[in-house]
């Protein structure tokens, strides 16, 4: 008999124990998130939500405060989800925490799962008609391969 010891991590083995639901203000990633936490609650598992902090150049040059627009986004979800947990505190309890990436959704969201460990990706569907010929970021996920991915419509 050959002494193996157990590796550092390994996904999926008892049930998700990290979730990450993407999140940007759009209807299907409030839904997204909503299956995110009831999955999480079910589970005991740790509900991170993330929001991508776009990185607009083109913004940049015309002048626009990007950094500071997309931390008032950050701002404004942090927020509404702070409200949702106290409607619903006693009723559902669910572990969560709050991270900003900044990068395009894809990458962002394939960072933080991987910083995270995440055994789970949630996101809502593609609510842009473009993203049939260049591929949403849920089918862009679902093709790195890396983890459970689940797109809410």
């Amino acid at each position: 008999m050959v002494d193996k010891l157990p590796p550092s991590f390994e996904r999926g083995t008892d049930g998700p124990k990290v979730i990450v639901a993407g999140l940007d203000g759009s209807e299907s990633s409030w839904r997204a998130t909503a299956y995110a936490a009831g999955l999480a609650r079910r589970q005991k598992a740790l509900l991170v939500v993330v929001y991508i902090q776009p990185v607009l150049a083109a913004g940049a040059a015309l002048g626009a405060s990007v950094a500071d627009t997309t931390g008032e986004v950050a701002e404004e979800l942090m927020t509404e989800i702070r409200e949702a947990t106290e409607r619903l505190r006693g009723v559902f309890d669910v572990r969560w925490e709050f991270h900003t990436f900044r990068g395009d959704p894809y990458n962002g969201l394939a960072q933080a799962a991987d910083e995270l460990k995440a055994d789970a990706v949630v996101v809502g569907a593609s609510e842009q008609a473009g993203h049939r010929f260049i591929g949403s970021v849920a089918v862009r996920l679902v093709k790195a391969g890396r983890w459970p991915v689940t797109v809410v419509p």
